[in-house]
């Protein structure tokens, strides 16, 4: 195992104290968080039904935390600086919703669609899915939050009016209530406790044969006897060449397209046209105030363009300290976000934590920058397969001719990696990518020997 970092992990990347961050043309940053504090620079979640990630996990004794993706504290904020708590986006929607749909039913709107026993059984479930009132209106619900707290006695808890539809349809991050029906985004999310590169520590740790750090691949061919590597050890300068009898290459595709081979044209090319997305991070380190006054525990606030969200902490809850993301965004949006300034970032960044906490702008400490495009070895988050899919799909739907291609070895290169699975973003593609190459192997060697004999 040929690795350039000096790291395992790739992408999977916990930023600490002390840590280094180099960026193509960009300063080196040098992570000044408080002891204890990270910050997971690329993933930083893990849907439970990944079950190889967990698998490692637990093979390796890695411990893994509840990661608290979403809270009904945090908030959906407008372009205008408006804030809706979720679980009052979330709960006045739905309550607006089943009145609506409610009111349509017993007008007979849709009775060329129900049934007259459809309709007995769905107007009560309808009044349960949006707290109705008896007379079918929604008047507003406990479960978007109390007008009045509930205390001892016969002091009775009590819910506030409704926003009204209107309000709720202006606020640009409506949309985001529906982020934890993702499949990828169902609780229970996991965590590695210390940072996502624990898995990859602990599997690094069980291998029969040391990785190779800093060894920078600079050419792969196919021989007559099986595959050449030639690489530059980054600590000495010097070159060397090892051979084997297969590779199996986890190249971010940017990165393989720059170096020498002798594969086939048709491979080449498709290397190179792989288009990477955008994809940044900007976190700091910042007393809780988000705990004790808002009462946020996880999860994330959505606040738009340009910084995309808010990201809150779930380890460490009661801590003095914390690390929090004041942005985490991708796409169009993130390309030009992250050709500003490093300075401009933060600010933004720091602007957004400022419009959806007022006041706490300025508490925020140590700012770390990731920019993806930017990173050696990596230059870029995921490919942008979705344009180049006739499915359009950029998870579960993948049919690129390029990624159709690098499915097959080239002699015997074999490519792997999340990037050609069906979850380009995440690590559980990665590993179900070289389960795949690895088996593939395997098969050939067996089918060989079969031959030979």
């Amino acid at each position: 195992m040929l690795e350039a970092r000096d790291r395992v992990g790739g992408r999977a990347w916990a930023v600490r104290n002390g840590t280094r961050i180099a960026m193509n043309g960009e300063e080196t940053q040098t992570v000044a968080f408080a002891p204890g504090l990270y910050m997971n620079a690329g993933p930083a979640r893990i849907p439970s039904f990944h079950t190889g990630f967990l698998g490692y996990a637990r093979k390796f004794d890695v411990p893994m935390e509840v990661e608290v993706n979403s809270s009904r504290s945090a908030y959906i904020v407008g372009a205008d600086g408006s804030r809706i708590r979720m679980r009052t986006a979330i709960n006045d929607m739905r309550g607006h919703i089943a009145a609506l749909l409610g009111k349509a039913v017993r007008q007979g709107s849709l009775d060329q669609t129900l049934s007259a026993a459809d309709k007995e059984r769905l107007l009560p479930f309808l009044s349960r899915y949006g707290d109705l009132a008896p007379d079918g209106r929604f008047v507003g619900t406990e479960r978007s939050g109390f007008a009045r707290l509930p205390g001892a006695g016969l002091t009775f808890g009590a819910h506030g009016q409704p926003l009204p539809l209107e309000q709720l349809l202006a606020n640009e991050q409506l949309p985001m209530t529906l982020f934890e029906d993702d499949i990828y985004m169902q609780a229970t999310m996991l965590e590695p406790v210390g940072g996502m590169d624990q898995v990859h520590i602990g599997i690094d740790r069980n291998l029969r044969r040391p990785s190779i750090r800093g060894a920078e691949a600079l050419e792969m061919a196919n021989t007559p006897d099986g595959v050449a590597v030639v690489w530059r050890d980054r600590a000495s300068g010097e070159t060397r060449r090892m051979t084997a009898d297969y590779l199996i290459c986890t190249l971010p595709l940017p990165v393989a397209a720059g170096l020498r081979s002798n594969l086939p044209a048709a491979v080449t090319s498709a290397i190179a046209s792989v288009r990477y997305g955008e994809s940044n991070k900007v976190g700091f380190d910042s007393p809780r105030f988000w705990e004790a006054e808002e009462q946020i525990y996880g999860g994330i606030s959505f606040v738009g363009p340009p910084t995309g969200l808010i990201w809150y902490p779930s380890g460490d809850l009661f801590s003095e300290r914390g690390m929090l993301l004041g942005c985490y965004n991708s796409g169009p949006v993130a390309e030009a976000f992250a050709k500003m300034p490093l300075a401009d970032q933060i600010a933004a960044a720091r602007a957004a934590v400022e419009k959806t906490h007022p006041g706490h702008g300025d508490k925020l400490a140590n700012p770390a920058v990731i920019n993806w495009s930017k990173v050696p070895y990596s230059l870029g988050p995921w490919p942008d397969w979705g344009a180049m899919s006739s499915g359009r799909g950029q998870e579960g739907h993948i049919d690129a001719p390029a990624y159709t291609l690098l499915q097959q070895p080239a002699g015997q290169i074999y490519f792997a990696g999340a990037h050609l699975s069906q979850t380009p973003g995440w690590q559980e593609g990665g590993i179900q990518s070289a389960w795949v190459q690895v088996s593939a192997i395997v098969d050939r060697v067996r089918q060989q020997e079969r031959r030979a004999a």
